[in-house]
């Protein structure tokens, strides 16, 4: 199955959990010399969270979009009250299932596409019911693979 899962009907709150910020930033390049000192508590609901109200995280289910970076396990923060374009990846519905790809406008038409080259374009005027339900925001995943 390539659909991210609902868990459940979590929506996401405000609850405010800071955590310490390293004063400096770590270096992706050449190592940099490294701060002693702690910034000021960072909330991740401040940074990743919008609108709560409207904010849900799903769980990721298959690897259609391995190429983006989003691998199955993996948590999707989803804004719905965003609007989706083209180039955004979303969640959408056709016929009552939810799936996770890039809105993608190819020819005047609007189509899913996966980033995983086994998986072939869905052209949204060829699906029945269609629902563009959210857009992904933020993905969180872990960096290694336990179990």
């Amino acid at each position: 199955m390539n659909s991210p899962e609902l868990l459940g009907n979590l929506r996401a709150e405000r609850r405010p959990l800071r955590l310490p910020l390293a004063g400096a930033s770590v270096a992706a390049g050449f190592p940099s010399p490294a701060d002693d000192y702690i910034e000021v508590g960072l909330d991740l609901n401040e940074l990743l969270i919008r609108h709560p109200s409207s904010t849900f995280f799903l769980r990721v289910s298959g690897d259609s979009m391995q190429g983006a970076g989003i691998q199955h396990g993996d948590l999707l923060v989803v804004d719905r009250s965003l609007e989706a374009r083209p180039g955004l990846i979303v969640v959408a519905v056709l016929d009552g299932a939810f799936t996770l790809k890039r809105l993608a406008r190819h020819r005047g038409r609007l189509r899913l596409e996966a980033a995983n080259s086994a998986y072939p374009p869905l052209e949204l005027h060829q699906c029945g019911d269609v629902q563009i339900w959210g857009v992904a925001i933020h993905v969180i995943h872990p960096l290694a693979r336990h179990g």
